[in-house]
């Protein structure tokens, strides 16, 4: 789905139903699959990988321009193997290592893939069980579900932004606990200090007893966790 999105159908056109329903599959088995952003000829055959996509070619001789890159790694936040076959040979090898020793978005990237693992460590985030998928709008390109305490939200919008109320469940405060525009991820840092913490509003939206009005940059996503609750 990912390469077709990327390969045939440009950013504004892309379908947030389509992306919810591939992704979930059939819910019988949902919850027993693994699924692989890349493919066998991409991983192992020296295809390229979803980064030299969004990225270009690694090469220090060829610069992106900083729009490219910004869609790149806002995306993306969205080898053949060495063996004794190959005489452990790595001239197919996409994972560049030596990238990450200077500043750029590789770093940038690598940051964010080592939060995401430490919120999923930390909440157990896959192994809440399906998600709650309660909005997906595909005319403002915006993806809202519920795993546990936390609150996920995604604007795949490559240009617009919002500030959208989005349905919870509980009352309470809700803290932004992961947010791909953070400029040590290569985001922009749109989203303010003061707007990390946020606290519902007695209204019903997407079928939920309660909101939280929340800042939606383009392209990005955000982790909200329940951190108090308030009875009513």
């Amino acid at each position: 789905m990912w390469l077709s999105l990327l390969d045939n159908t440009p950013d504004h056109e892309w379908s947030m139903s389509k992306i919810t329903s591939t992704l979930l599959g059939n819910r019988s088995y949902a919850d027993k699959m693994l699924i692989y952003a890349e493919n066998h000829n991409q991983s192992i055959s020296g295809g390229r990988s979803l980064a030299e996509i969004l990225l270009g070619q690694v090469n220090e001789k060829v610069s992106q321009s900083n729009e490219a890159l910004l869609r790149g790694s806002s995306l993306l936040k969205r080898v053949e193997f060495p063996m004794a076959s190959n005489n452990f040979s790595f001239s197919l090898a996409n994972r560049c290592w030596g990238l990450l020793e200077k500043e750029g978005v590789y770093r940038d990237l690598f940051r964010f893939d080592k939060d995401m693992m430490k919120l999923d460590k930390n909440e157990k985030v896959l192994a809440r069980g399906l998600p709650n998928i309660h909005h997906v709008n595909d005319t403002n390109m915006v993806i809202s579900y519920i795993r546990g305490p936390l609150l996920f939200v995604f604007n795949f919008h490559p240009t617009d932004s919002y500030e959208r109320c989005i349905g919870v469940d509980e009352a309470g405060e809700y803290q932004l606990i992961l947010n791909t525009d953070e400029r040590r991820y290569g985001g922009q840092g749109f989203i303010k200090e003061e707007q990390y913490l946020q606290r519902t509003v007695s209204r019903r939206v997407d079928g939920l007893r309660n909101c939280i009005e929340v800042p939606l940059p383009s392209r990005t996503a955000q982790v909200y966790k329940l951190s108090r609750i308030l009875r009513i």
